[in-house]
């Protein structure tokens, strides 16, 4: 027996109407977030060694520069999906639930946008 309608079905929604938009969402950064430290990683391999101005001068890359900022984001956005699920799953008071959301991601979004700004300062160079 179903508890949807048949429209509801076809649309993938749930009784909060949000359907699969969250969990594709989730899926997708994970999967961006993933190819993204994976080049992260094989960079930090290739600069071991490096002193600063090697660093820096990679980073001033438009590629390296964008693809970190792309990292920065899609990680900070995927940590900001799941923490909103555990806090809806595990805070009762719907108060606190509110506050705590807003909160978290008041804090990532300072969090994230200090980090693009890290990113930007040292790949412009000021």
């Amino acid at each position: 027996m179903a508890l949807q309608t048949p429209i509801a079905r076809a649309r993938g929604l749930g009784a909060a109407r949000e359907g699969t938009r969250r969990w594709m969402a989730e899926r997708l950064t994970a999967i961006a977030s993933l190819i993204l430290v994976l080049w992260f990683v094989f960079s930090a391999m290739a600069l071991a060694g490096a002193d600063y101005h090697e660093v820096r001068a990679w980073l001033a890359s438009p590629v390296a520069a964008t693809l970190m900022v792309l990292l920065i984001l899609s990680v900070f956005y995927h940590a900001q999906l799941g923490l909103q699920v555990v806090i809806e799953d595990y805070v009762h008071h719907s108060g606190l639930k509110v506050a705590a959301i807003v909160a978290m991601t008041l804090s990532l979004l300072a969090l994230g946008a200090a980090c693009v700004v890290a990113v930007l300062q040292v790949s412009i160079g000021s």
